[in-house]
């Protein structure tokens, strides 16, 4: 008996491939599924750092200096590294102040970390030049590659150690700024809400950052961590000038200036609040026209490449096998 043969198109069997694709999906569904089910708490990591600082802060203020050194304990790794960096003069103080503000706007509260920045940044490209000398060179991986293609792959190695850690640190900053850039307006709406219900400043921080905790955790932790400030800090200034040095974003620095003046002068804050609520609405809808309009053009390239194509075959694939089996049939 002959075996039976599966129809082909382009001398692919259509059936092994539609086989591959159905356990891709039927992967995919499953990584879903278990994706949905095990969603954890986007705050909990966030509410341990934040009475982290809530008892440095009363160790500062009403601690006793053994209490004080027991909760601010220094990194002994950073002390050794900084001693390290300070020994072969490569540490900086406008460097250092430079990539903790880095690391403000990633969301990491350690300024220690900095000297570790710095620290990778010295030694990364020396290993992956290291590594990229042992493959090019030494053990000849690329024998077809001539001598200015092994050396710009060695200082593209050195460039992307050098660059590396820099270029982490910038894309959390990014991702973290366009999710508190998204929930800023709604914080004020509910800022709004509790300035005219009457509460004050540092309990109408607290709320908003309770109710758009899980939402916006970002935009909840940093107002959370004003909140904090705000109860403990001797200057209520600091305060909010530590929330605009955290975050990397206008819209922030103007809400900080218009607390920091109604604290000052006395004026309305929910009124001042308002407004500052619909020009950010507005801004935000005016990004999305902007980003719906560049859309037909940025979806050209890919209807061309990805959806005609496929879209061809699912209408003709049938029909082309068809007339393969009928010729295929002819012949025999």
């Amino acid at each position: 008996m002959l075996a039976n043969k599966h129809p082909t198109l382009l001398g692919v069997d259509v059936v092994w491939v539609g086989s591959i694709l159905a356990g891709v999906a039927a992967l995919a569904v499953v990584l879903a599924i278990y994706a949905a089910i095990t969603v954890r708490d986007p705050m909990a990591k966030r509410v341990k750092q934040l009475n982290e600082r809530r008892e440095q802060l009363k160790a500062g203020i009403v601690g006793s200096a053994r209490r004080r050194q027991s909760l601010v304990r220094k990194n002994q790794t950073a002390d050794r590294l900084r001693e390290l960096l300070s020994s072969l003069k490569v540490l900086q103080d406008s460097q250092i102040q430079d990539i903790q503000q880095k690391l403000a706007y990633a969301g990491m509260r350690k300024k220690e970390w900095a000297v570790a920045v710095i620290f990778g940044r010295m030694v990364l490209p020396i290993v992956l030049g290291l590594i990229a000398a042992g493959v090019l060179y030494w053990s000849n991986t690329f024998p077809e590659w001539g001598s200015l293609k092994r050396f710009m792959g060695f200082a593209g190695a050195v460039i992307l150690g050098y660059k590396a850690p820099e270029l982490y640190l910038n894309n959390i900053a990014s991702k973290r700024t366009d999710a508190i850039r998204k929930g800023l307006p709604d914080a004020l709406d509910l800022m709004v809400i509790c300035a005219e219900a009457g509460l004050t400043v540092d309990a109408a921080f607290g709320r908003v950052a309770k109710e758009l905790g899980r939402a916006y955790p970002e935009l909840g932790e940093e107002l959370t961590l004003t909140a904090i400030e705000l109860s403990f800090l001797t200057e209520r200034r600091m305060a909010f000038e530590n929330l605009s040095y955290r975050v990397n974003l206008d819209a922030v620095k103007g809400v900080v200036t218009t607390m920091i003046q109604t604290e000052r002068y006395g004026t309305p804050l929910a009124s001042a609040l308002r407004v500052l609520s619909a020009e950010f609405r507005n801004e935000r809808m005016m990004r999305a026209e902007e980003k719906a309009a560049r859309l037909p053009a940025i979806m050209t390239v890919p209807l061309i490449l990805f959806i005609l194509p496929v879209l061809f075959i699912v209408i003709l694939g049938p029909a082309g096998c068809s007339i393969a089996d009928a010729f295929s049939s002819q012949n025999k």
